[in-house]
């Protein structure tokens, strides 16, 4: 535990912990709504985000939390009104987005080396600034997700029956993809743009192989991925090899194990 001394790997710790409890838990009502492709689309459309700050000289992770919003907000907007399917607007949005990046960084004079910690992650060159950014984006979306935390429940689990009772699904729907957009920006730093819809889908879909119970599967979701956070960032320093990379892959790993002894499973082989 000695590489817990150096102040770097205490922030990508620290940075690990946040990140994997905001996926956790925004995954959760991810995976129960299939809203899966809306989290892969919106994580690649951060990288137009990312684009438009280096040009303009910004930071890009403030630049990328607006355009995600936009972007999600986008896809919600055309999917309700029922223009067209959803999973056909995140495709669309999803591949305008990603040319808009490669156009806008085509004309950035020079090669900013930069967007590679972006695109595949960079945890242990994580900042104070960037912990204390992640900390107070926690804040937020756990402070909305406690308010609305029924409400985000009901229509997960069944949003027509939601707008019948009162319950205002639609704006609820907004929500929940700007909490989706919130948590990509801010783990992006983490895995990058390319694994962090895995972070957010993998760690709730292990937990629902084991119980069907809404607060188990909450705190399930959250133990893997502040669990999968902390042994990714232990085995990619002894073995020297990417963090982002190795967390994905152990959260891969708890997924297979939780199919492979899931309740669930062991009740329809015997059905």
């Amino acid at each position: 535990m000695d590489f817990l001394a150096y102040s770097y790997m205490q922030r990508a710790m620290a940075a690990g912990v946040l990140i994997g409890a905001l996926c956790a838990i925004i995954g959760v009502y991810v995976v129960l709504k299939g809203l899966s492709f809306i989290g892969a689309g919106i994580s690649h459309a951060s990288f137009g985000g990312v684009a438009i700050g280096v040009a303009l000289g910004i930071n890009p992770v403030w630049t990328a939390v607006a355009f995600c919003l936009a972007v999600g907000w986008g896809i919600g907007f055309i999917a309700k009104r029922g223009q067209v399917k959803e999973d056909t607007a995140v495709g669309v949005f999803f591949a305008a987005t990603m040319a808009l990046g490669v156009l806008i960084i085509g004309l950035i004079q020079g090669y900013q080396v930069d967007l590679m910690s972006y695109l595949f992650g960079s945890i242990i060159s994580v900042s104070r600034a960037d912990v204390w950014t992640v900390a107070a984006m926690a804040a937020v979306v756990l402070g909305l997700v406690a308010v609305f935390y029924k409400d985000l429940m009901f229509v997960a689990f069944d949003a027509e029956m939601a707008e019948v009772t009162g319950v205002p699904a639609e704006k609820l729907y907004l929500l929940l993809v700007s909490l989706i957009s919130l948590v990509v920006v801010m783990s992006i730093k983490v895995v990058g743009i390319v694994l962090v819809s895995a972070l957010i889908v993998t760690p709730a879909a292990a937990a629902f192989q084991l119980t069907e119970s809404f607060r188990k599967m909450m705190a399930l979701s959250v133990g893997f991925g502040v669990g999968s956070c902390v042994l990714g960032l232990v085995a990619s320093d002894l073995l020297r090899i990417a963090p982002g990379a190795t967390i994905v892959l152990i959260a891969t790993l708890v997924f297979f194990l939780s199919a492979a002894f899931s309740p669930k499973r062991r009740r329809t082989a015997r059905g």
